[in-house]
């Protein structure tokens, strides 16, 4: 694969970024300072940047409750994002949305959603306007394995299938619906071969940015020379229980040191010191400007305001 040394150093800078973000709002949200729920992506952060690394700024793209990792792979403004899952008025939402339901309407963001497969049809409506109205634009939807055996992903493959919509389906398969382990919910143990029950294509990868990458690319291409959709699944590993606080009794330690042993982090970093685009004093300088930033963005978020209840009824459609 041929790319520059900059983009690649692009790329891990902004895997590491991704969970130096997860692993400080897991700190600030343990000293209850964000309200609501926090789903960590800590050693998924491969899935986001490879695929959003293929997209333009004005391609939709829908993601789950355990979203952070996406936003920020799309571009969202740190600041104003910690600022959101502060509860602060000068949040992205204007601290409505959360952790949950972050979105951002300039970058193409419909949003994270807190219903399992809530996000599949409301991506397929965005890749149907865009083909209807002939923009160009691509849309990517993640969701995890368990969202694959709800209606919601069925119907919308199906409808996917037969307009030959531009659209990437992306199943980020970490091994767990919430508290239950694929095998219990379900006999495949290849999620993106359900593509072949509608006819699209579908592709696997490992939790390793390259052959992500790769997949990603290729899905993104042909949904944007109007070859239909992609199902792609990533067959990745969450690292801690479904939400912060979760002490995952029901998980063997095993999955959990497993994880681990698989970060795709260090697979990019040992990679991209093996090839000498990346020295050891470069990833601490990466990792300590990293730090400036997050610290910079939560000391922002921290002394904005909180919106006041006469605010609630702005910008609701009735």
């Amino acid at each position: 694969m041929q790319l520059a040394k900059d983009e690649l150093v692009g790329f891990y800078r902004k895997m590491v970024r991704i969970r130096r973000v997860e692993e400080k709002l897991m700190e600030v949200f343990a000293n209850a300072e964000i309200p609501g729920f926090i789903h960590s992506c800590i050693g998924q952060e491969a899935t986001p940047v490879a695929v959003c690394s293929h997209l333009k700024q004005t391609d939709y793209m829908s993601n789950t409750h355990r979203g952070h990792g996406h936003a920020l792979a799309k571009g969202i403004d740190l600041k104003l994002f910690m600022a959101e899952l502060f509860g602060r008025r000068t949040g992205i939402c204007r601290g409505r949305s959360g952790s949950m339901h972050l979105a951002d309407r300039n970058l193409g963001i419909l949003g994270a959603n807190g219903i399992v497969g809530g996000g599949i049809p409301i991506a397929t409506g965005a890749a149907f306007a865009s083909q209807y109205k002939k923009t160009g634009q691509v849309t990517v939807c993640f969701f995890g394995e368990g969202a694959s055996d709800e209606g919601t992903f069925h119907e919308s493959l199906n409808i996917a299938s037969l307009k030959k919509l531009p659209i990437v389906y992306i199943c980020e398969n970490n091994q767990w619906a919430q508290f239950t382990p694929q095998e219990v919910h379900m006999t495949i143990k290849d999620v993106y071969k359900r593509a072949n029950s509608y006819d699209i294509r579908g592709a696997g990868a490992p939790n390793d940015f390259f052959p992500i990458y790769e997949a990603a690319r290729d899905a993104v291409q042909r949904a944007r020379n109007g070859d239909g959709p992609t199902l792609l699944e990533v067959k990745c590993n969450r690292w801690y229980g479904h939400f912060v606080g979760d002490a995952q009794k029901y998980r063997p330690e095993e999955s959990v040191k497993r994880a681990r042993e698989e970060d795709c982090i260090l697979k990019f970093e040992k990679a991209l010191l093996d090839e000498r685009v990346l020295q050891k004093q470069d990833i601490e300088r990466i990792e300590k400007e990293i730090d400036g930033e997050i610290a910079e963005a939560v000391e922002f978020a921290r002394h904005e305001p909180v919106a006041e209840a006469s605010e609630l009824m702005q910008d609701l459609y009735v």
